[in-house]
């Protein structure tokens, strides 16, 4: 029978394949992207409206999902949850979407797009469908219903790369990049009417029977996580609204394009760094129900503790990998234009490797009930983000982004550690901690000397070089099985 660990991870390759294909599939439109938007200030503006989209996908939901998760494993009825985990999220949506139709010109205007508020209407329409499909998409992870969950998610991202390839390649006129941009977000609208369409059945049988109080209970316990998610997107997308803002001065010709395209060139290289990104989200969507499914196991404790040592494991190989190879991967953006980002590349790497531990360690306070907690080390962070972004992106600009993100993730996942020893204490095994994010580092920094003495930029791709950075990956790989074998055995017992 296979351990608990590894179904964990094989959970993790099942729920996290769309998410894991779809934003591979993202990732390979980034050629196409940085190729038909030309000018990397059109692209900014792509990027700086998803910015937007990500803090509303945290707050339309209203944590419903995970507070669902929660409260099925006590209730008796689990159908009553779900109705009225989903009944708030459809009167929010609802409720938003009806003030964005009404204000989207003085929102437009705030937002420097003052001649294109239809912008804003289509934003607003995609973050209100995603969200209103959320739950009934978790309520098909809850209930194992791998299957349809897959054929859904894949069904969206299909036709969502299906119709940027279809209009961009042969509708788009380049001398219009902003009717790339309208064909991009009316290629995502569909297809997240798509999700709405496919869990029809589950939305059409819920019941207006309010219990007010289950919805209270929930409410207090789900508010917590919607202020960590959302100061958490201030960590992950927040640096490009201020990019943008900060480096724009009315009084300077060229001032926003040239700002919008400091956004552009980072946004591009982020994408570099999507491999652990990728890794992080499919993990999400496993974990949490597990964690929650492990509140009966007498030795979930050290079931949390082995899961952490594998995953800090995956993550660091994931960064050595992209850090190393940065000179090839590069080739997935089509112009020299963004090269000049592609510094900021490991950086926010490890700053997903500690996003990645401090996911991990987030399971002490939603299963203690601590979720003011989550809360608390959120805002910490996003504090850490805004403060270092407004003091240096007028001198480094999207250098300060990058290390802001580094900072504030390495201030979550510390704090985060200190808290969790103090209210729900897990055996973390620290030795293999420093283990496998020293020898990561120490690989990293030993092929950086490497590279500087062959006088490689980041930019160039020398042969000798990746291999010898390669035969590294290689090594630390197996210093990884050679401490994690006893999976191998535990599975096959």
């Amino acid at each position: 029978m296979a351990s608990p660990i590894a179904k964990l991870f094989g959970q993790t390759a099942l729920y996290g394949l769309p998410s894991i294909l779809g934003r591979l599939l993202n990732y390979l439109l980034v050629p196409l992207y940085t190729a038909v938007f030309a000018k990397p200030a059109d692209y900014g503006v792509l990027s700086d409206l998803y910015a937007y989209v990500a803090f509303l996908m945290v707050l339309l939901p209203l944590g419903m999902e995970t507070a669902y998760f929660r409260f099925i494993q006590e209730a008796p009825d689990p159908d009553k949850v779900f109705n009225n985990s989903f009944i708030p999220v459809v009167a929010l949506n609802a409720g938003v979407f009806l003030v964005l139709y009404f204000t989207n010109p003085w929102i437009a205007t705030w937002m420097l797009y003052k001649e294109h508020n239809e912008f804003i209407l289509l934003i607003g329409s995609i973050v209100c469908i995603d969200a209103i499909a959320a739950l009934p998409l978790a309520k098909l992870r809850s209930e194992n219903q791998a299957k349809r969950f897959v054929t859904i998610q894949f069904s969206s991202i299909l036709l969502n790369i299906g119709l940027n390839l279809l209009f961009l390649l042969l509708f788009f006129n380049p001398q219009r990049p902003e009717e790339g941009i309208l064909f991009v977000l009316i290629a995502n609208l569909l297809a997240s009417g798509v999700k709405v369409i496919m869990v029809y059945d589950i939305i059409a049988r819920v019941r207006l029977a309010v219990d007010f109080i289950l919805i209270k209970k929930m409410m207090l316990y789900a508010w917590p996580l919607v202020i960590a998610g959302f100061a958490g997107i201030i960590n992950e997308t927040l640096d490009r609204v201020l990019l943008k803002q900060i480096l724009y001065d009315p009084n300077i010709p060229n001032s926003l394009e040239q700002a919008t395209a400091q956004v552009g060139i980072y946004s591009a290289c982020y994408k570099l760094a999507m491999l652990v990104t990728i890794l992080l989200q499919a993990y999400r969507y496993a974990a949490e129900p597990f964690f929650f499914n492990q509140l009966k196991n007498q030795n979930r404790e050290v079931v949390f503790a082995r899961v952490m040592n594998v995953f800090i494991a995956l993550v660091c190989i994931a960064f050595l990998f992209v850090s190393i190879n940065v000179g090839i991967l590069k080739f997935f953006i089509r112009k020299d234009a963004y090269y000049v980002g592609l510094k900021v590349v490991p950086i926010l790497l490890f700053a997903n490797v500690c996003l990645g531990i401090y996911y991990n360690q987030s399971v002490w306070y939603k299963l203690s009930n601590r979720t003011e907690y989550g809360a608390y080390i959120a805002l910490i962070g996003a504090a850490v983000t805004i403060i270092i972004n407004v003091l240096f992106i007028p001198m480094y600009g999207f250098m300060a982004c990058a290390w802001a993100t580094l900072l504030a993730y390495f201030t979550q996942m510390t704090l985060s550690y200190y808290w969790g020893k103090k209210h729900y204490p897990i055996p973390y095994n620290s030795r293999k901690f420093f283990l496998y994010i020293g020898s990561a580092i120490g690989i990293y920094c030993v092929f950086s000397l490497l590279r500087t003495g062959f006088k490689v930029s980041l930019k160039e791709v020398h042969f000798g070089l990746l291999v010898i950075g390669n035969l590294f990956i290689a090594g630390y790989v197996y210093l990884v099985y050679r401490n994690e074998r006893y999976l191998l055995r535990a599975k096959r017992n």
